[in-house]
This record gives structure tokens, sequence and C-alpha cells, in this order.
């Protein structure tokens, strides 16, 4: 069975987001100054054939852990579907 696993990186809320910074005074620039805060991260999206949801969760995982997060300085979210 092919599974969707909907990965979301983020940089650690503890860390400096210098992409998000930029973002958020180029909106204050374009007089959006409402937003008050702008994290910039990644969405990866993988097909994964596994035999059940878990193992497929479980896989996510794992590439998530020693490839697509850096775990010092993010967090991921995965979601399978």
């Amino acid at each position: 069975m092919t599974f969707t696993a909907h990965i979301n990186v983020m940089p650690l809320k503890e860390l400096l987001d210098p992409q998000g910074k930029a973002v958020m005074s180029g909106l204050k620039n374009l007089g959006i100054g409402q937003v008050n805060d702008v994290r910039i991260g990644k969405h990866i999206t993988l097909q994964i054939d596994a035999a059940s949801k878990e193992e497929a969760q479980q896989l996510a995982e794992n590439a998530c852990q020693k490839l697509l997060a850096n775990q010092v300085m993010e967090f991921y979210e995965v979601n399978i579907q």
C-alpha cells in the first residue's frame, strides 16, 4: 500500500530565524504591519510503500531523524495519509 507522508520542518522557537525576520521586515515595508511573527520552514511530501500506516510513520520519522531535519536547530511533524 502507498501512503503519503506530509512533513513540516520548522526552526526551533528558541532560535533566531533570519529568513523569517527578513520576510517580517518586507511585510512591514509593504504596509502589512498586522503580522506579529514569521517563521520560515520546509514542507516535504514523501510517497511511501509500506504494509501499514504505522510502518509508513516509522519510515518517515527515520527519514526525518537521519536526513530531512537538523534536530539541533529544527523540529518536525509527520502526518501520514
